[in-house]
């Protein structure tokens, strides 16, 4: 007689990790969870201060940088790489996340490796405000192979109807903020992985006193709490999250039309993780500047007479920000000078 373990589901692996995550995943819950662990559904009611609100979401995964995660067993960042795609895209438009479900898909469910994910998808959820309030974790045996996983999520938030930030509030001559970031976060992995090809991840990165593995499995910055702040100085016009498509893709999309952005390349020093990562591939730099974040992880359109106000709102979150750029009349398109 088949049995479903024969077939690869391991229902009593399956059984320990929700046992094993259970204090990890409520720890992130405050008074406004409804619901139970371990339920068919949790919930969030509003926190207090809303009059219209409107709920957004966002979903996102950690795409091939799991690859890297599974070559080195290094899994405890990987869940501030997935929260941060998606709570960092809420925050662009101005909404708190208070909020998160995850999906893992694994073709072996191992319950060290997965729990320690799990608990970095909720060390990520704490730094962020938000909730965890719900997940799944789905073997795919034959497949998915038994070592490899894929993590993914939503963040719901919330904002006051009417204080969207969508960029229509973009004027000539606004500043453009640039909040930096140490590393790669989430992008870009799949031209990593081609460059870096056989190198051993447990050498020395160069320049660096830690090995490849984690320099480039370095945890994703997450923005929001900042971003909010900044937010509420009334000064920003515009976020962009700097995910694929680099900084010229990203600012583009919040830019109005008829207004377009000049990014001055020698206001931030790149940090050294890209300059090797280049050297490696031989990679163009318009190439490198579409890929990657290049060091910004974050920007912010402000009006010129909140630069300060808001670079220290972002001080204040241990960010260093800094003015890159401006908004300029033109084609809708993002320049990048010297």
């Amino acid at each position: 007689m088949a049995t479903y373990r024969e077939a690869g589901v391991d229902l009593e692996k399956a059984d320990q990790l929700v046992t094993g995550i259970a204090e990890t995943v409520t720890s992130t819950w405050g008074k406004n969870v409804v619901g139970g662990f371990g339920g068919f559904a949790a919930g969030v009611t509003i926190p207090d201060g809303y009059t219209n609100p409107v709920l957004m979401m966002s979903t996102d995964g950690v795409g091939t940088k799991l690859d890297l995660a599974r070559r080195t067993r290094r899994y405890q960042g990987v869940g501030h790489d997935l929260v941060a795609m998606c709570v960092d895209d809420l925050a662009a438009v101005g909404a708190r996340p208070i909020a998160f479900t995850d999906y893992l898909a694994v073709g072996r469910i191992d319950p060290v490796r997965d729990q320690t994910i799990v608990a970095s998808v909720a060390e990520a959820c704490s730094l962020a405000g938000c909730a965890l309030v719900g997940g799944e974790t789905a073997e795919h045996p034959g497949v998915v192979e038994a070592d490899h996983v894929d993590l993914a999520g939503a963040a719901l938030g919330v904002v006051e109807q009417g204080k969207e930030l969508t960029g229509t509030a973009v004027r000539v001559d606004d500043a453009v903020i640039g909040v930096e970031s140490p590393g790669l976060r989430s992008n870009g992995f799949s031209l990593v992985r081609a460059i870096v090809g056989d190198r051993s991840l447990d050498d020395r990165f160069p320049g660096e006193d830690r090995s490849i593995g984690e320099v480039l499995l370095e945890p994703s910055v997450i923005y929001s709490p900042a971003i909010l702040s900044a937010a509420g100085t009334g000064y920003a016009r515009a976020f962009a999250h700097v995910t694929g498509g680099g900084i010229p893709g990203n600012l583009a999309r919040v830019l109005p039309e008829g207004f377009g952005a000049e990014i001055f390349q020698s206001s931030w020093t790149r940090p050294n993780v890209f300059e090797v990562v280049q050297q490696w591939g031989s990679v163009v730099d318009d190439e490198m500047y579409r890929v990657f974040n290049m060091g910004i992880g974050y920007l912010a359109v402000v009006d010129p007479a909140g630069i300060d106000a808001v670079v220290q709102a972002f001080k204040g979150h241990g960010h260093r920000a800094h003015l890159i750029g401006r908004v300029v009349e033109g084609p809708t398109e993002v320049s990048l000078v010297n």
